[in-house]
């Protein structure tokens, strides 16, 4: 290694294109998963009649939202 020369992640290169995409990709993955995991949680607490429905509604908007947003990111990537 010469230096701490990063060489390939300079503005303007593809690899760090490629990077900030990835880390996005990491970024939405996470909090998909975070509202899954809310939203199967509080549907369980709402069968045992716990009060839970209301949790489990704004899980419900959030991850679809999520999803629509995420769709829509993908969309406009791949033009």
């Amino acid at each position: 290694m010469r230096g701490t020369r990063l060489g390939t992640l300079e503005p303007g290169t593809r690899q760090r294109s490629q990077l900030r995409d990835r880390l996005t990709d990491i970024a939405w993955t996470a909090l998909f998963t975070v509202l899954v995991l809310w939203t199967v949680w509080s549907a369980v607490g709402a069968m045992r009649g716990t009060t839970a429905w209301v949790y489990c509604a704004v899980a419900c908007v959030l991850l679809a939202v999520t999803a629509v947003l995420r769709a829509a990111a993908l969309r406009r990537r791949g033009r």
